[in-house]
């Protein structure tokens, strides 16, 4: 049998095969994950829990505030 006539049978072969594989070894893990807002947090005695955010930018000029409003 040739291989060179059989080349095509060959490639769709292993890729069938690599696809399986690749469903076989995913791990179930949910589509979606989304942090919930109500989330206990462990804190170290004597701190509250606290959300830092911190904003890194210019302020807008009085006529860069007119363009946009």
């Amino acid at each position: 049998m040739n291989v060179a006539k059989n080349m095509e049978i060959i490639a769709v072969a292993a890729a069938i095969v690599l696809g399986a594989g690749c469903y076989a070894i995913a791990p179930a893990a949910p589509a979606l994950q989304v942090a919930s807002s109500t989330a206990t947090l462990a804190t170290p005695a004597g701190k509250a829990a606290m959300q830092v955010v911190v904003v890194k930018a210019r302020r807008l000029s009085a006529a860069e505030k007119a363009r946009f409003a």
